[in-house]
């Protein structure tokens, strides 16, 4: 019995060793590097978030998408990539981010939406393999930021993050807390070279936005 516990012990504690590393890693890699690129960038890839029943924003998307239009508004970037989940009739969260967009001027042509969306790995990796962009701003809170850009990073992309915390958040703690299991899945998904379950056909963010509505 005390040399099973003794393994367990050990490989708790193997486990727990790996985690902190991993996340170290991806923290390390993850530094914002704010205006680090210079422009014309392909981009600005706002991540998508929460949105209710009658398709407004959450607090925390409606943030990234200040952050995306500010970032638009300075000439940082000529379009804006939404992506988020679209993945049932009564849940469109890209629609719902160019429809506040359009709302405060920025035209539709330049609002390119990914509705493939499910999660951070599966967005950037869509943002270069389906829509080809190679320079890229991430716009998403800062607990968020360091895996989408490490990510990014990791896949080859040009990356700078634009952080989006203009208040307090309701969860934050449980936010931060979840980001260590998260940066650890990110890792096994860049490390085993994860495709997405839609990759679809290619977008060149040089045509009109349009052409992704749906």
């Amino acid at each position: 019995m005390r040399t099973l516990r003794r393994r367990l012990f050990v490989a708790a504690l193997g486990l727990v060793s790996i985690v902190v590393a991993v996340n170290v890693a991806v923290l390390a890699g993850g530094e914002r590097s704010a205006g680090a690129i210079t422009p014309p960038l392909d981009c600005a890839l706002v991540l998508g978030a929460g949105v209710a029943d009658d398709g407004t924003p959450s607090w925390v998307l409606q943030d990234r998408l200040a952050e995306g239009l500010a970032l638009y508004q300075a000439g940082r970037v000529r379009t804006i990539l939404v992506s988020g989940d679209h993945g049932r009739r009564d849940y469109d969260e890209p629609n719902a981010m160019r429809a506040w967009l359009e709302a405060r001027g920025v035209p539709r042509s330049a609002i390119f939406m990914d509705h493939a969306g499910f999660d951070t790995y599966s967005s950037v990796w869509r943002a270069k393999h389906v829509f080809g962009a190679s320079r890229i701003v991430v716009v998403t809170q800062r607990f968020h930021l360091p895996r989408a850009l490490w990510v990014a990073r990791s896949l080859g992309i040009e990356a700078e993050g634009a952080a989006a915390d203009r208040r307090r958040y309701r969860g934050a703690v449980w936010f931060e807390a979840r980001e260590v299991i998260s940066r650890t899945k990110a890792f096994v998904d860049v490390a085993g070279g994860r495709r997405p379950r839609h990759a679809g056909p290619r977008i060149s963010l040089e045509q009109d936005g349009r052409a992704t509505e749906g």
